[in-house]
């Protein structure tokens, strides 16, 4: 048995702010950072903020979201040095997908190809 990752109790609220940075570092903005978290987990903008208000951690963060997205299966390519397709933990993966999605927002790539349309 694997134990858990501990970045899974790390407060997603923790990690937001590094996610807007970075894309604001690129001249993106903070909506456009929310349009990808609601575009991969099915939060509306207020069930969003509610849970960064709460200081929800990645698992429980991940595991409320209303509905993930099916297209993020086609999410691929290298994040911090790993496959994110190949990311066999369902959790992990789940996270790499949205740090992948952050990435390319920040590497100037267009919303529709970010968001697999």
């Amino acid at each position: 048995m694997t134990k858990p990752h501990r970045i899974y109790g790390i407060s997603f609220a923790s990690v937001y702010p590094h996610y807007i940075t970075k894309a604001e570092k690129k001249g993106r903005t903070k909506a456009d950072v929310d349009q990808i978290i609601r575009w991969l987990t099915g939060y509306t903008q207020k069930k969003l903020d509610s849970q960064i208000e709460k200081q929800t951690n990645f698992q429980d963060f991940f595991d409320q979201a209303p509905k993930m997205n099916p297209s993020r299966s086609l999410i691929t390519g290298i994040v911090c040095g790993v496959r994110v397709e190949n990311v066999e933990e369902a959790l992990m993966r789940e996270i790499r997908y949205l740090d992948k999605l952050i990435d390319e927002l920040a590497k100037g790539k267009a919303m529709e190809k970010i968001l697999r349309k």
